[in-house]
């Protein structure tokens, strides 16, 4: 949270994330991605996630599988395969 505090502060051009809501409830988990959405609306963020709910206004979701892309699309289109 720290890291990302001081980013908005510096207002960079490309956020980088990994599993930066892991550790913290649903709700404050919304808050965080409503923070994100908001002051980085402007930047290319890259996001290595397991809950899907966080990435679903994504532009687009790359799933990897033993370093392999084995996915690449919108996460919309993404749900619907099994």
């Amino acid at each position: 949270m720290v890291c990302l505090a001081r980013t908005l502060l510096h207002k960079t051009r490309v956020l980088i994330l990994n599993e930066a809501t892991a550790a913290v409830d649903m709700e404050t988990d919304d808050l965080i991605q409503q923070t994100i959405r908001r002051e980085f609306s402007d930047c290319t963020i890259l996001t290595i996630v397991h809950r899907l709910k966080t990435i679903m206004d994504y532009d687009r979701v790359m799933m990897l599988d033993k370093g392999l892309i084995v996915e690449f699309d919108k996460p919309e289109t993404l749900l619907q395969n099994h």
